[in-house]
């Protein structure tokens, strides 16, 4: 008999329809589940109603109705008490779960065991690991019932239950019931798992409580996209799960279970933003851009804005040429650096920008390691290595402020102005006039020059002559600025 020959008998149109409707529900539900760090109090409901299927067979025997009652109550009862022990004693979370459902999961084994003893069978291995193929038209009635009531009740409360879910505290000042709002999750879990009982079992419905909803959340960031996707989710594990068990004549529950975590282990790989391989990439990526970085920061510091030498360049950075050539041909294409020969390379505008920039932030980070934290100069290289690369604008002109805009990093090397261009020049004085150099330069390179000319940050000068070149008396000694880089140098009157 093949499998669309199977799926027709009604038997199995029953097990695929009970088991779907189930793997939507719980799907569903999951998501608030996982998203309020209740998984282990699933865990424990789904335990914890087996004396609610003991009482209910004493009194009304083996019934259905009388079972889901008998099971919500338990799990009501269960729910509200693991709630009061948290709330009014020392006892940890997880703890009170775990001693709660134990001892009512052990009260329904004692409940079986005596039963059995007086000659009533009542399979607890049903209970526990469910019978999906046995399932019948009132299963389905119930089934279907609290799908429905699940779907309804998130539709017409998902406001209450979205604020009450990520932002408590503020949705109980805006006056939403949010302990009224737990206690009704619990009851709605109490019927999913009451649901879930006879496809999957008690033991295996948390995983479909659990697993879809975890699924769902590395797919999607937005709620209600992961309601829709863990829907699926279960939906379709439930489905195949089921159809591979007919096939390969294995335990429903258990192949459901699987099927669910299979699914997780796929989007746990290949999800866009959260899966292993896309982070994977994303490291590879991060790697790359550093090393690039690096290239253009050494090629920065090694050229001050001159044309360089890639032998100059590789013996800076002790890397292999075909590294330093790659490196060097990305920054080509971003327009960072151009290319003078095979041998001579020179940065362009923006690449002296973003090198600036890189710059900055490692010198300020190491100045925030050194002020801020207390450490010594010897500990602080390879920390600022890392965060110049990941330090945002904001974040560093943060940093700046906070330090009080120092001119010097611990090594005494000159920390880079974030301003492009002097807001007061050196070719904007007259002649006459006095000033002295400003403690930060738009770039590290006029530092450097300023250096090599015998001027340094907070030096007063007097301006002799203007033009082409202007020569500035610096302690009875007289300095010759090119008119260039006269327009780049920035200063304060005094």
């Amino acid at each position: 008999m093949d499998l669309w020959q199977i799926i027709q008998e009604p038997w199995a149109f029953r097990a695929l329809l009970a088991s779907t409707m189930v793997g939507v529900t719980c799907g569903i539900l999951g998501a608030f589940i996982v998203l309020r760090n209740m998984s282990l109090i699933g865990d424990a409901l789904s335990h914890a109603i087996l004396p609610g299927v003991v009482v209910a067979f004493i009194i009304f025997g083996y019934n259905t109705l009388g079972f889901f009652f008998g099971s919500v109550i338990a799990g009501l009862v269960s729910a509200v008490l693991i709630t009061w022990i948290q709330q009014n004693t020392k006892t940890k979370n997880d703890a009170v779960i775990g001693i709660v459902f134990t001892a009512m999961f052990s009260l329904g084994v004692i409940g079986i065991s005596s039963i059995s003893r007086t000659g009533v069978h009542l399979d607890l291995k049903d209970f526990l690991f469910g019978n999906v193929l046995g399932v019948s038209n009132q299963d389905l009635v119930m089934t279907g019932t609290v799908m429905m009531m699940v779907v309804l009740s998130i539709m017409v409360f998902y406001r209450f239950l979205f604020a009450s879910t990520f932002q408590p505290t503020i949705a109980s000042t805006m006056g939403i019931p949010v302990k009224w709002m737990h206690y009704y999750l619990m009851l709605l879990l109490s019927f999913s798992v009451v649901a879930a009982m006879q496809t999957v079992g008690v033991i295996l419905v948390v995983a479909m409580l659990i697993t879809p909803a975890s699924t769902a959340l590395l797919l999607a960031n937005r709620l209600p996209k992961v309601l829709v996707i863990a829907g699926i989710i279960g939906f379709f594990s439930s489905l195949s799960g089921l159809i591979l068990s007919i096939l390969y004549e294995m335990p429903p529950g258990p192949s459901i279970a699987v099927t669910a975590t299979c699914i997780y282990l796929m989007a746990a790989f290949f999800s866009p933003e959260h899966g292993l391989l896309a982070k994977w990439f994303t490291r590879r990526k991060q790697q790359q851009k550093i090393k690039t970085e690096d290239v253009l920061k050494e090629a920065f510091k090694i050229s001050l804005g001159n044309p360089f030498p890639m032998v100059g360049l590789q013996e800076k950075l002790n890397i292999s040429a075909p590294q330093l050539k790659r490196g060097l041909q990305s920054l080509i294409n971003r327009k960072l650096i151009k290319s003078i020969d095979s041998q001579n390379f020179q940065l362009t505008e923006t690449g002296k920008e973003q090198a600036n920039h890189l710059v900055r932030a490692h010198r300020l980070w190491e100045s925030y390691l050194v002020n801020e934290m207390g450490m010594d100069t010897s500990q602080i290289h390879d920390e600022a290595e890392r965060f110049e690369h990941i330090l945002t604008s904001a974040q560093i002109d943060e940093v700046d402020k906070r330090l009080g805009y120092p001119a010097l990093d611990p090594h005494g090397s000159p920390i880079p102005s974030k301003e492009k261009s002097p807001i007061l020049a050196l070719n904007q004085l007259l002649k006459d006039e006095r000033g002295i150099i400003s403690q930060r330069q738009p770039g590290t390179e006029i530092t450097y020059k300023l250096w090599d000319l015998g001027l340094g940050p907070g030096d007063p000068f007097e301006v002799e002559e203007t033009g082409k070149d202007f020569v500035l008396k610096v302690k009875e000694s007289a300095i010759t600025i090119p008119g260039g880089l006269a327009g780049r140098i920035s200063v304060e009157k005094s």
